[in-house]
């Protein structure tokens, strides 16, 4: 049995069947998001490839890679041959990629629209299992000077103090922001404390020359703008 878990190792494999050979001959577009995590964990158990253990893993959350980055380093351990380095090199994989999506959307020129905004945040806040308040500073020109997160929360709330935020835009000599937060449960729809915020926030703007130019709401994969809503 040990012998056979052995040649399950991606090493045993033969040429044409290898990940890490295909993305040097092929390149790393060629690789399917199953192989790519294969070459993370680099074998498999008894009865499982390295490839097909990924497949087994990506099944388990629709192959849905934001779904994936939602799992810990123990719900990934609950794989039968995802012991916890295996499990670390997956978590720390992803959350790379998430950065690089991250620092994609701070060297944008300028923010025009709200999707360009959710592009930026969506993999900041899409994968996080409560809600958590940010917020974007801008410039006069609308380009993000900085993100911060302001407050997290439960499943179902978050605190978003607004002495907190306009302090954090003042010291950054921000001249307008948008809002930005999460609802876990998917539903993007805005509840009465929502909209009760956002007016508050923008009149103190007002009254600091601070802008709010918007307030998204991000869940899973789409988002509620109160700007594109006509309700800024």
């Amino acid at each position: 049995m040990e012998e056979y878990q052995q040649n399950q190792s991606i090493k045993y494999w033969s040429e044409e069947d290898r990940p890490r050979e295909k993305l040097l001959s092929k390149g790393k577009f060629s690789l399917t998001n199953a192989e790519l995590i294969a070459i993370l964990i680099g074998s498999g158990t008894a009865s499982l490839s390295a490839v097909d253990l990924s497949r087994q893993i990506l099944n388990s959350v629709e192959n849905n890679l934001i779904e994936l980055s939602k799992l810990s380093v123990k719900d990934l351990q609950r794989f039968k041959g995802i012991g916890e380095a295996k499990a670390i090199s997956i978590v720390a994989a992803l959350e790379l990629g998430k950065r690089r999506r991250s620092e994609e959307g701070i060297q944008r020129k300028q923010i025009t629209n709200s999707h360009e905004v959710f592009e930026y945040l969506q993999f900041t806040l899409s994968d996080t299992p409560y809600e958590a308040f940010w917020i974007v500073l801008l410039n006069r020109a609308n380009h993000i000077m900085r993100t911060i997160k302001i407050s997290d929360g439960g499943m179902t709330g978050t605190v978003a103090d607004p002495k907190r935020i306009y302090k954090m835009a003042l010291e950054n000599n921000a001249s307008s922001m948008i809002l930005c937060h999460n609802h876990p449960s998917g539903n993007v729809r805005p509840s009465d404390a929502d909209v009760k915020l956002t007016q508050k926030l923008k009149k103190a703007g007002e009254m600091l020359d601070i802008f709010v130019t918007d307030h998204l709401i991000i869940g899973d994969n789409k988002y509620f703008s109160f700007r594109d809503e006509g309700m800024l």
